[in-house]
């Protein structure tokens, strides 16, 4: 049993109003200093010196820096004509075959079906690898490249089942299956241009989603006029032909050539050779070659890009 509790007394009017002003005064909480579970969030953690300096020697001047028993290669293909993997690191302590199963799960190519080759930075052969040697038996350097040829017949790669899209069958509609059917961009197009024969699909969008969204999706190509024939060359001074390069979006490649081009905008430029077909060029800009590279592999960019 619990004993009775008699009702206490209503508070005062006054009081009610200071507890409501002192309750809604204090509503909002301080959320300065605090993580997304509105806990207070730890301090920082300063490094101490012999930690700054371990970070340092990690990064090296260019964020790259590696141990001496670690090596820099690329790697190509014999089956792989469009793709050229860059920039894998290996411990020169790793044997050939365990060089191969690591390589396996970039190329699809087994260690017991390839043979491993080390060429140098003109694509000669400098040795042909064998399994139980270790790679840096073969003083490999920064730059060289594997090499491995597929030698299984019936591989996954071979015969560009790998990269030639043309050899993937393709779903295809005739012009007279499209036609008949009634939910289509064609015949939704078609529609509006009876109605408005000015109609676009931006008018459309702006009219739903509001123009600031359409201008998100429809960004302006207009690029800022330059006047300046030194545009960018402090940038430009820091780039050397030959240096390895990432270009905005993630595209890898090569510095190829490094100046002005008479046919584009005033300022300086970069000729980029990347290491996949994600260019726009062959080296050439409007006619004008300015160096060597298959079509889709060559770009030219401004330096702070």
């Amino acid at each position: 049993f619990f004993p009775p509790q008699s009702n206490p007394a209503p508070p005062h009017e006054s009081t009610r109003n200071n507890e409501c002003e002192h309750t809604m005064a204090t509503f909002a909480p301080n959320l300065n200093n605090t993580n997304v579970y509105g806990k207070a969030a730890p301090p920082k953690k300063q490094l101490n010196e012999a930690q700054v300096a371990i970070r340092d020697y990690c990064l090296g001047e260019d964020g790259r820096n590696q141990d001496e028993s670690t090596v820099l290669l690329h790697v190509s293909h014999s089956n792989l004509k469009k793709t050229f993997f860059q920039e894998i690191r290996l411990n020169m302590h790793t044997t050939i075959v365990n060089v191969k199963q690591k390589l396996e799960f970039h190329t699809g190519t087994s260690a017991q079906s390839c043979q491993v080759y080390l060429l140098d930075e003109a694509g000669n052969t400098l040795h042909e690898c064998e399994d139980h040697r270790k790679l840096g038996y073969y003083s490999p350097y920064d730059g060289c490249r594997l090499h491995i040829v597929d030698l299984d017949p019936n591989s996954a790669s071979a015969g560009g089942w790998l990269e030639d899209v043309s050899l993937v069958t393709k779903y295809e509609i005739s012009e007279e299956a499209y036609n008949a059917r009634e939910n289509t961009y064609r015949n939704f197009k078609a529609k509006k241009r009876q109605e408005d024969p000015n109609w676009t699909l931006k008018s459309e969008m702006e009219k739903k989603a509001g123009k600031e969204a359409v201008e998100q999706a429809f960004p302006s190509k207009a690029a800022p006029k330059v006047e300046d024939e030194e545009y960018l060359a402090e940038k430009a001074a820091t780039v050397a032909v030959g240096n390895r390069c990432e270009v905005a979006g993630g595209r890898r490649g090569e510095v190829m050539f490094v100046g002005k081009v008479p046919e584009l905008p005033l300022g300086w430029w970069v000729g980029v050779k990347y290491d996949e077909p994600v260019g726009k060029n062959d080296g050439s800009a409007k006619g004008v070659r300015y160096f060597e590279c298959p079509d889709k592999y060559g770009g030219v960019v401004r330096p702070d890009l």
